[in-house]
């Protein structure tokens, strides 16, 4: 277990995602969580899993030096549509567009996660394919005016209603789809020394 394995150390998740939150929880993770201010940008030239590693290991290096006994984990997801990002929308309106593009498709999601201590650096990502069936326009309205899907790239919540009505199948790990893929995290922590 992690827990024995980790007995000396102090986890620390930079992740205002309450997903992300209640995910590492479910490993058996005591965690605390930290704020990283850091630059979310990245080279245009960079596609798919590529961006969000390198915005992960963006977060992780933003982070202050990290005490002997501290780990580190951030993360990032994007949604993959057609050579493109779906990111977090602004308005409504780029919500029900994105939900439009989505209906009736099928996307990638990607999560990179970045895991440090003063001895090791890692960074690894997953992907999911999410096929959707068609969604309305009443629909759409009806699960951007009651989940407010703004914090959520590509605009939807695999575990909220669009999810459990909507999603025809998934290939790939469920978890990574809500922004942490939790097997390979337990792996990687468990195979590594940090």
């Amino acid at each position: 277990m992690l827990s024995e394995i980790y007995s000396d150390k102090r986890f620390l998740l930079a992740s205002k995602s309450p997903r992300r939150q209640e995910l590492l929880k479910g490993l058996g993770i005591d965690f605390e969580i930290v704020s990283i201010e850091a630059d979310e940008s990245y080279p245009t030239h960079l596609v798919r899993e590529k961006i969000t590693e390198f915005i992960s290991k963006s977060k992780s290096n933003a982070f202050r030096q990290l005490d002997t006994d501290e780990i580190l984990i951030t993360a990032d997801t994007l949604v993959w549509l057609n050579n493109k990002i779906l990111g977090k929308p602004k308005t409504y309106q780029e919500a029900f567009e994105m939900l439009t593009q989505l209906s009736d498709s099928t996307h990638e999601v990607f999560t990179s996660v970045t895991v440090k201590s003063i001895r090791n650096q890692m960074t690894f990502s997953d992907s999911t394919k999410v096929s959707f069936s068609p969604i309305s326009e009443d629909e759409i309205h009806f699960y951007i005016e009651n989940f407010q899907p703004f914090d959520k790239a590509g605009a939807y919540g695999i575990q909220e209603w669009i999810g459990f009505a909507k999603i025809l199948s998934i290939q790939g790990c469920y978890y990574n789809v809500m922004g942490l893929p939790l097997q390979k995290l337990y792996s990687t922590l468990e195979s590594n020394e940090f």
